[in-house]
């Protein structure tokens, strides 16, 4: 028997190769001759770095680089020494988690920290990049990442304008004289699940402004500010297009990196699969197991677990799915290529418990021992 595993991680309690492995145990306690291969999965974000390097011999990497309230911080991320290939989750220099509730101010959080963790990794040698964008505390249209890799936003004196939000409204000039050379050799895979625009009713000051902290007051000056960048950005820059799906993605993000670099926006799933080779993997299986810490409606909707099987069903391949919880509205993920999933608690437990790392891989491998027994 040949089985794929693609778990997404059980946040806070187990890694996805962690997962994957533990159901490769319960499979072997059926059937000590089958064939498990197990490969990491996530979305784009939270995990993405961890999930990569585990499962793509990759390595780790730690840098000190500025952080959203432009004190040091330490990001961690992953290079796939094969391809040069940097994973980057911008919530490890930029994090929305990085800032206390009472500090939430999009006018002074900057992405800086990111361009400084994209400089490092191409330092060490990497042109392809992955980037996650999601968890962000900014707002600034990535100005302060660009303002790292080498761009100036300049005021009307001809200075580097504030970090945050509030450098916005000062550009008069925006040039590349001082971009790092290398950045012209460089692709970026954006992992960007949204769809917002820059501006307006729909943008990231709108949407996701209020929860960084911003007031009502604020959202309409950062709205305004973003669009006169935008048109600067277009007088410069022909990629320039304020109104394209996922440019407002973490406070305009996806804004600086189409107009600014080589990069594409793509669903984080699907470029996860895509660079972890799935596809090959569950081509030749008998069966794909899939999960993650919880599932409910929200999976159906184009979540990890789902992405795997949509891959599957190409192939017509019998997809089961494990998860510390399930909810009621979780059998929408049946109609969405999932034949069945269970959930791995086995008695009465606090969520401490449940979720202590030990107890879950233990959870998890006695329940696909039980699922495999039935199928053979």
């Amino acid at each position: 028997m040949k089985v794929v595993t693609a778990i997404d991680s059980f946040k806070g309690s187990m890694t996805s190769m962690e997962a994957g492995f533990a159901a490769a145990e319960g499979i072997h306690r059926v059937d000590a001759d089958a064939e498990v291969q197990v490969r990491p999965l996530a979305d784009g974000g939270e995990g993405t770095v961890e999930a990569l390097v585990a499962g793509m011999n990759g390595k780790t990497e730690h840098v000190k680089v500025t952080g959203p309230l432009g004190e040091p911080v330490i990001c961690e991320y992953g290079i796939i020494e094969s391809t040069k290939t940097a994973v980057i989750e911008m919530a490890g220099a930029a994090g929305i988690t990085q800032v206390p509730d009472e500090k939430r101010n999009p006018l002074y959080t900057t992405t800086y920290g990111v361009g400084e963790v994209i400089k490092d990794a191409i330092e060490k040698g990497c042109r392809r990049f992955i980037v996650g964008i999601g968890g962000s505390a900014t707002n600034d249209g990535g100005v302060g990442m660009l303002q790292a890799l080498g761009y100036a936003f300049l005021d009307k004196d001809g200075k580097q304008v504030l970090p945050g939000a509030r450098g916005l409204k000062d550009i008069t000039e925006i040039t590349a004289a001082y971009v790092i050379p290398e950045l012209a050799e460089c692709k970026f895979r954006v992992a960007c699940d949204v769809t917002n625009p820059l501006c307006g009713e729909l943008g990231c000051s709108s949407i996701y402004g209020p929860q960084k902290g911003a007031t009502p007051e604020m959202i309409q000056d950062m709205d305004q500010w973003l669009g006169a960048y935008a048109e600067l950005a277009k007088e410069r820059f022909p990629k320039a297009d304020a109104k394209y799906p996922g440019t407002g993605a973490a406070g305009g993000m996806g804004f600086a990196f189409l107009t600014f670099t080589d990069a594409v926006l793509e669903s984080g799933i699907n470029i996860v699969l895509d660079e972890t080779k799935l596809e090959d993997y569950i081509k030749d299986a008998d069966l794909v197991i899939t999960g993650e810490g919880r599932m409910d409606g929200q999976t159906a909707m184009g979540k990890a677990p789902v992405g795997v099987a949509k891959l599957a069903k190409k192939y017509g391949k019998k997809v089961i799915a494990f998860a510390g919880a399930v909810q009621r509205d979780a059998r929408a993920c049946n109609d969405a290529g999932i034949d069945a999933f269970f959930p791995i608690l086995r008695g009465v437990v606090t969520l401490d418990e449940a979720m202590k790392n030990e107890n879950a891989k233990q959870n998890l491998a006695d329940t696909a021992e039980q699922v495999i027994r039935l199928m053979k």
